[in-house]
């Protein structure tokens, strides 16, 4: 049952998030990388969607799992390191992604912008994993590749039908295994996207930003 709309928590324009309280800035967690994607034109818009907004943010509870999960692969993968791809995205820019997509099967892909995206809360995070040398390891797909072959529930099948190589699930079990232990959870749909907390309960309990 939805809260009662005197009960839905107050919405953030992300103008304020800069200092706020309860969010805590990607730059300041040690052992991570950062390139967000959506203030590029290399996305699968093709433009910077951003605008002048600073998207590089995650509210504070989750940031500091991310540090936990960086700190994590730091102790038992020497060398590699996670790269940031996208974070706090407001509801601005959910509404601009979904305009593009609406009409087509690609909504698989992102969430309708009237229920809210975890990442409007500033609760998930889009990461991939860089190598020793500073590359983006091979995952098999790439980031916002709208395909099977960017859906964990099909790897197995994959895998065997050669569309993926056993590299390709190492290095993604790699990212999995820093992110779950620090307590995020990722989906079904795409390897690089991790929630951290019950989508549920966020969309509930905490504010979005807009």
């Amino acid at each position: 049952m939805n809260a009662p709309e005197s009960l839905t928590p107050p919405m953030i324009p992300c103008e304020e998030v800069p200092g706020h309280a309860d969010f805590r800035a990607l730059l300041s967690i040690p052992g991570i990388a950062v390139e967000l994607r959506y203030a590029t034109p290399d996305n699968f818009v093709g433009r910077n969607v951003y605008g002048g907004l600073d998207c590089g943010y995650l509210r504070r509870e989750a940031a500091d799992a991310l540090e936990q999960a960086a700190r994590w692969l730091q102790a038992h993968r020497p060398g590699y390191r996670m790269l940031v791809l996208d974070a706090l995205r407001p509801q601005r820019v959910q509404e601009v992604l979904w305009d593009e997509l609406q009409g087509t099967p690609l909504t698989l892909y992102l969430a309708n912008p009237v229920r809210g995206s975890i990442h409007s809360y500033g609760m998930a995070v889009d990461l991939t994993l860089l190598d020793p040398q500073g590359r983006e390891v091979d995952m098999g797909s790439g980031f916002d590749e709208m395909a099977l072959t960017s859906h964990p529930d099909h790897e197995a099948e994959h895998l065997a039908l050669g569309l993926l190589r056993p590299e390709h699930l190492v290095e993604r079990g790699w990212l999995r295994a820093a992110m779950r232990q620090a307590g995020f959870q990722g989906i079904s749909t795409e390897w690089w996207h991790f929630d951290f907390g019950d989508r549920v309960a966020v969309r509930r309990d905490l504010p979005r930003v807009m």
